[in-house]
Order: structure tokens, then C-alpha cells, then sequence
């Protein structure tokens, strides 16, 4: 494979010169840098120094790697390390950092600006770096390249060269697998953008599509976010309507989908790294642009309502049913983001948590994917994975956790008390409410 003009050092003349670095370890690294050790020598770069510790022993605590492919990736050379100079000698460097939003829900570069900096450290001429973080059109480029030029000295698109694949990680699903889901790639010129989709193709089972520049890959991705939150967010408003019409939307979803053409969304809670975060990176690219978005803004104004919303319902059930609320036993089930995943990253558990808690009610959640410790020093309050063995006036089922289904949540309920299902899993004759 010839990159024409800018080969130096024959590095991309032959795929076996390549040696990955991916910068990140997290839900997405991870699994991408053990995916490419199958094929390129790589090392996996975390400047958490425990994250990186606990990797080398064999384990995984996102459980987005199993310990045994971990543990098989690391006998046959796979590498992770918190220091800079294991990553010098690369030349095709991988940005997989989160790109969250501030307490205002404005895009926070800092990740990237940070991981920017790590890579103008070690870049050497006629090196790649790809960048992976859902970020809005023009963040490659504007933001993230100029940092490396500044750091590194090298000028970009002449001494070094950049792409962009977005991830498409889904946490805790087993069976769409970073392999497994086709890859959205480009370059910042058409050669580059050949030795990049090149590089992901020969890993990525499911195939590769290499878009025609790095704002089209970056806009793609953050559309596919919104779009599905847009989604959720009507489905979301459906439920509201249906239920002061006292029509089950359940009921009514199940209808609708008989239809070719529907599409399949369910009301729920929207949180986690992706969905509840990205519309407000196009948002803002938009207003950048002198465009006020309103669709995106109204949809996340109603998923980000959710939670609240469904701690009013649990009340008002209690209320219609007797139950005093004052100092009353909530039973929360499940705080992660989303089912059979340990991520709590904006998790919307949590609105339900502190709407209930302005009622003074005394509240215990379980969930036996979350790590207590994590919650504690993201949320400040008390998760438990271990069975409870009371009772209570009100259950709030919050997340679909597959170890749910086996447990008998209605022996938990007092003689008189309130089940909210939030997803749904239980039949609905169990059940005082749902979304």
C-alpha cells in the first residue's frame, strides 16, 4: 500500500509497518485497541494509571472486553500503559476519549484537547492519528489538529495527517461487537482516506464506508445520535398523551408496529455518553452557523424531563391508592444508563432519585451491575448490589437489567403499594403504571 508523495520511511508502503496506538481506554478504546492487536503490534494509552494496572492484570471493569480475550491479547503482545514514551514509536495514532457537555450542555473539548496534546508529544512525520469521539463537523480539524501542530511543531497535511472514524460501541451489548458494526471512515486527503478505511477494513468483519471528508464522518455520527433521541423524545410525548387519555401506549406501539414503515421506539429514560449528549454538540454547531435548531432542543427538552416525570407518576399513584408519601419506603431498581452494562455515565436514574426525594421519602436503590464506589463519587448517594430484604410502599423497575426478570419484584411490594415500570418488562396487570 503506496501513500504516494508523503511516504516516509516506507511506513505505509507495507500494512505490517503499522503500529497502533489508541489513546483512551475506556468503552470504546478498549475494545477497538484489543480488536486491532489481532492484526498490528498496539498499545493502549490511558493516563489512569489504576485503569491501566487493572487492565494488564487481565481485567476489564467496563466488562466491554471478557477477561479471557483480554487476557489472550495481552500473551500475544498487546500492551497498556500510562506512559507517553511506549506510544513514541507509532505512526497510526487512535482518539477514543469521551466528549461530554458542561452543567450548561456545552460541548467540553477538554478530553480532546487533552488527548490532542499526548499525541503532538510523540507524532512524528508521515504519521496518522484518527480521531474516534462524536464531536460536531469541524472539531477534527479546527479544534483538535491545531493542537498537535502547536504541540509537535509538524505542519498538518504536509508532515502529518489526520482521519476520522466515528464509534458506534453500544455498552453491554454482546452481540453487535465493535467487529460487527460497520465503520463510517475518511482522511484529510484521498490517500490518507484510503490507508485509514484500509486499516479498519482488515479488522472490521461488517465493512467499512469511507465518506468523501472528515465533516461528513463527523456529521454523520452526531445525526445518528440525534435521531434517535428526536425519536425517543416523540415517542416520549405519545406516552404523556396516552396516559391522560388512559390509553396503555404499550398497547398502542404494539398496534402501530404491524405496519411495515413504523419505526419501533419505546418511551423511556435517555441517558448515557451518546444519545443524551451529542444533540447538544449539533445544536450548537448549528447556532455556530446562525441557526436556531428547534426540533433537536424540544427533544431533548423532553428527555431531559422524563425523570421527573416519572416521580410525579409514582406519586400521584401512591396518592390515588392511600399510601401516605411522607417518610414513605421507595424501592429503586437499576441506576445504570441503560441494561446489563455497569455504565452510569448520565444515567437520568438519578432525576427520578432526586424528584422523589423532595417528597421525603426514604429510598433505596438497587442494581447488581453498578459499582457503588463509582456512584458514590459521581452522584453522592448509596447504591447496593446486594438483595433487598424489606419491603416497601412504591417500586420504581428503572432499568431493564436481564437479572431483573428472574426476580419475584412483586414480593418486595407491600400489601398496599405502587409498581412503576419504566421499560416495561413486567406484564402490565402487575403494574399501576408505565411509560
Amino acid at each position: 500500500m503506496v501513500l504516494g508523495k508523503f511516504v516516509m520511511n516506507t511506513k505505509y508502503s507495507d500494512m505490517e509497518n503499522i503500529k497502533i496506538a489508541v489513546i483512551g481506554l475506556g468503552y470504546v478504546g478498549l475494545p477497538l485497541a484489543r480488536l486491532f492487536s489481532t492484526k498490528y503490534e498496539t498499545v493502549g494509552f490511558d493516563m489512569n494509571k489504576a485503569r491501566v494496572a487493572s487492565l494488564m492484570e487481565g481485567r476489564d471493569s467496563t466488562l466491554e472486553v471478557s477477561d479471557e480475550l483480554l487476557q489472550s491479547a495481552i500473551r500475544s503482545g498487546f500492551v497498556c500503559t500510562a506512559d507517553i514514551e511506549k506510544i513514541r514509536d507509532c505512526n497510526f495514532y487512535v482518539v477514543a476519549v469521551p466528549t461530554p457537555v458542561d452543567e450548561n450542555n456545552n460541548p467540553d473539548l477538554s478530553p480532546l484537547y487533552s488527548a490532542s496534546e499526548t499525541v503532538g508529544k510523540v507524532i512524528s512525520k508521515g504519521d496518522i492519528v484518527v480521531y474516534e469521539s462524536t464531536v460536531y463537523p469541524g472539531v477534527t480539524e479546527d479544534e483538535c489538529i491545531p493542537v498537535v501542530e502547536k504541540v509537535s511543531g509538524l505542519k498538518y497535511n504536509v508532515d502529518f495527517y489526520a482521519g476520522y472514524s466515528p464509534e458506534r460501541i453500544n455498552p453491554g451489548d454482546k452481540l453487535h461487537t465493535v467487529d460487527k458494526i460497520k465503520k463510517v471512515t475518511s482522511g484529510s486527503t484521498n490517500a490518507v482516506g484510503k490507508i485509514v478505511n484500509d486499516v479498519y477494513a482488515s479488522v472490521i468483519l461488517a465493512g467499512t464506508h469511507l465518506a468523501p471528508s472528515i465533516k461528513v464522518a463527523e456529521a454523520a455520527k452526531v445525526i445518528e445520535n440525534s435521531q434517535r433521541d428526536i425519536n425517543i423524545a416523540f415517542v416520549n410525548e405519545l406516552s404523556k398523551i396516552f396516559n391522560k387519555m388512559g390509553i396503555d401506549t404499550q398497547d398502542v406501539l404494539e398496534a402501530a408496529s404491524t405496519k411495515w414503515n413504523f419505526l419501533p421506539f419505546k418511551p423511556g429514560l435517555v441517558g448515557g455518553h451518546c444519545i443524551g449528549v451529542d444533540p447538544y454538540y449539533l445544536a450548537q454547531c448549528a447556532q455556530r452557523y446562525g441557526y436556531n435548531p428547534e426540533i433537536i432542543l424540544a427533544g431533548r427538552r423532553m428527555n431531559d424531563g422524563m425523570g421527573d416525570y416519572v416521580a410525579t407518576q409514582v406519586i400521584k399513584s401512591m396518592l390515588k391508592k392511600g399510601i401516605q408519601v411522607l417518610n414513605s419506603k421507595i424501592l429503586i431498581l437499576g441506576f445504570t444508563f441503560k441494561e446489563n452494562c455497569p455504565d452510569v455515565r448520565n444515567t437520568k436514574v438519578i432525576d427520578i432519585y432526586h424528584s422523589l426525594e423532595e417528597y421525603n421519602v426514604n429510598i433505596t436503590v438497587f442494581d447488581p451491575w453498578a459499582e457503588p464506589s463509582i456512584v458514590e463519587q459521581e452522584y453522592g448517594i448509596s447504591v447496593t448490589n446486594e438483595l433487598p430484604n424489606e419491603n416497601f410502599d412504591s417500586i420504581v423497575l428503572a432499568v431493564a437489567h436481564d437479572k431483573f426478570k428472574d426476580i419475584d419484584i412483586c414480593s418486595w411490594a407491600k400489601d398496599k403499594s405502587v409498581i412503576f415500570d419504566v421499560k416495561s418488562i413486567l406484564p402490565k396487570e402487575l403494574v399501576d403504571g408505565r411509560l
